[in-house]
């Protein structure tokens, strides 16, 4: 298994049939003199529109630093052309780094439009000062916004860090916390729980506390104005993580995936009574080069989890497939999208086996390359938006952000075809 699996991780690097393909700049750090962007997120809304947002850093560093504004663009016809860069005014930092104002940048957006109507929420990390510098009496807080026209305008902030997550945990066993950082990219919606109005969302962070970061996710049942800790505060799922992700399995279990050096850890919450999100998490699990899991080499770096339903052609036999995004490397470089077969209960039943003996990969770059999210498009296509160096190199603080249509059929060589129609005893809305 080891000498397959490292020749796969040579074909995926090396024999990169990507690079020729079309490909869309949605923001462009053309110098490193340029003011930089980071940090993709993308959403698809009900209506079938592509929403982009990403980071513009005036300050050329992290959300804490100083200013940081979000910029959008959109487009109507699944990626095809792009609208021109809009900026909400209500998402323009104004870079005063004084103790408690939260109106200095904003940055790290995760995104959600809602699957039955034509409203969108916007999280993202708000204020200062930086993550790493942050203190139980000073720290990051978490900006809420709201859209009820697919993104194409928004609400002002409401700053909701304090309720959502620091108070809850410092009154927990688990402790004070000194820092939250929202992860970056999608946030996810249930594709099968629904408790009132809306179906449920999942946001996963990482906090920080002195000693240790520790991954933690947060649910709504009604689309964010109020939020709870998954399993509770007292311990976290993924002691010392980093930036996360979450999607639901096809049981309809939680899967936590963080970043971690030369991989990913993985964990799995398990519901027995999922209208009141009962349950427990299990074990964390490492994912990387010596279980035949997905290896970052010689990095750890954000990325996308997703769950998409697929017909293998071998055998017309209906499943899913995992994908999970990160750069290949060697360093944050290469940056491509693993895939697993989840063809039975089996491949999932614990973290240790989503953890092992991936599929394949599929390289989306040879550039150097770091950050990487995506959403499933109205035509069912993957919507891939990724941090490369374009045009220069990142001693400016940025990339470029890059836009790619990606359907499963190409991401697995002609090996699966999408197939709407879910698997299985449970209908899930895809």
């Amino acid at each position: 298994m080891k000498h397959f699996r490292s020749n796969l991780f040579a074909l995926c690097l090396f024999l990169c049939p990507a690079v020729s393909e079309a490909q869309t700049e949605i923001f462009t750090t053309p110098t490193v003199e340029a003011i930089p962007y980071r940090i993709p997120a993308i959403a698809t809304t009900r209506g079938g529109d592509l929403v982009a947002v990403g980071d513009y850093r005036y300050c050329r560093a992290d959300i804490g630093a100083g200013r940081i504004d979000l910029h959008f663009r959109r487009s109507s016809d699944n990626g095809k052309t792009w609208g021109d860069i809009y900026v909400p005014p209500t998402m323009q930092g104004d870079g005063d780094l004084t103790p408690g104002h939260e109106e200095a940048g904003y940055g790290d957006a995760a995104i959600v439009a809602d699957r039955g109507s034509r409203r969108m929420m916007l999280l993202s990390c708000s204020g200062g000062p930086l993550f790493g510098r942050s203190t139980e009496q000073h720290h990051q807080g978490m900006a809420r916004f709201y859209s009820d026209d697919e993104g194409k305008t928004w609400s002002k902030p409401t700053y909701i860090g304090e309720e959502t997550i620091y108070r809850p945990l410092t009154q927990s066993q688990y402790g004070p916390i000194w820092a939250w950082f929202v992860g970056s990219g999608r946030i996810l919606q249930s594709r099968y729980v629904k408790t009132g109005k809306y179906y449920r969302l999942y946001c996963a962070g990482v906090s920080r506390n002195g000693k240790e970061n520790a991954n933690w996710v947060i649910y709504s049942d009604d689309f964010g104005e109020t939020w709870d800790v998954l399993g509770g505060c007292d311990a976290s799922p993924i002691p010392g993580g980093d930036e996360p992700k979450c999607e639901e399995l096809p049981d309809g279990s939680l899967l936590l995936s963080s970043r971690a050096w030369g991989g990913r850890y993985y964990n799995i919450f398990r519901f027995t009574e999922e209208k009141t999100a009962t349950g427990a998490w299990g074990k964390r699990a490492f994912s990387g080069k010596d279980n035949g899991g997905v290896e970052a080499r010689q990095n750890a770096c954000n990325g996308e989890l997703m769950v998409v339903p697929v017909t293998r052609r071998a055998d017309r036999k209906r499943m899913y497939l995992l994908l999970q995004s990160l750069p290949l490397g060697p360093g944050r470089s290469n940056v491509g999208i693993y895939y697993k077969e989840l063809a039975s209960p089996a491949d999932y039943a614990t973290p240790e086996a989503v953890a092992a003996n991936w599929t394949g990969c599929y390289p989306v770059t040879t550039l150097p390359s770091a950050y990487s999210t995506m959403t499933l498009q109205a035509d069912h296509a993957i919507g891939f938006f990724y941090e490369e160096e374009t045009h220069c190199g990142t001693s400016g603080g940025g990339y470029t952000l890059m836009y790619r249509r990606l359907p499963v059929e190409q991401i697995t060589d002609g090996k699966y075809d999408f197939t709407k129609k879910s698997v299985g005893p449970r209908k899930a809305r895809f």
